[in-house]
């Protein structure tokens, strides 16, 4: 099994099933191959927004994500010192950093996004960035 980790993105295209590129997204995240990974920082980047919404679908859509998670980054403390490195040394913004910095101390072998590669997230070279979009 891969150990996959999963930016808010790539949720929210699955959820909302408006495009193609939602296939792609739905695919990954149905792919018997992959276990997740994610974050409280993934969580409070798709859920509030839809609760607040009352987007019921889209909600439950996140929240049986999150109980299919079988690792969860919990250093914190941890995870904000690396991503603060993390985006000095590749130029990536704070939530980018933080989803890196969380993928890697989960031990995640690739780290899927709706960043385009030419956006700084895919100059890491740490772990496997893969564009839903490429």
């Amino acid at each position: 099994m891969k150990i996959t980790f999963i930016d808010a993105g790539v949720l929210v295209t699955a959820a909302r099933g408006v495009e193609e590129i939602s296939e792609k997204a739905f695919e990954i995240l149905t792919d018997s191959e992959r276990e997740f990974a994610s974050s409280e920082f993934v969580k409070l980047e798709v859920l509030p927004k839809a609760v607040y919404n009352r987007q019921i679908a889209e909600a439950e859509f996140y929240e049986t994500f999150f109980s299919s998670v079988t690792y969860w980054a919990s250093d914190l403390e941890r995870i904000v010192q690396d991503a603060y490195h993390i985006a000095c040394q590749f130029g990536l913004a704070a939530v980018d950093a933080l989803h890196v910095a969380a993928a890697l101390s989960v031990g995640a072998e690739e780290l899927v996004t709706t960043e385009k590669s030419t956006k700084p997230m895919h100059r890491v070279t740490s772990i496997r960035v893969i564009s839903i979009f490429d």
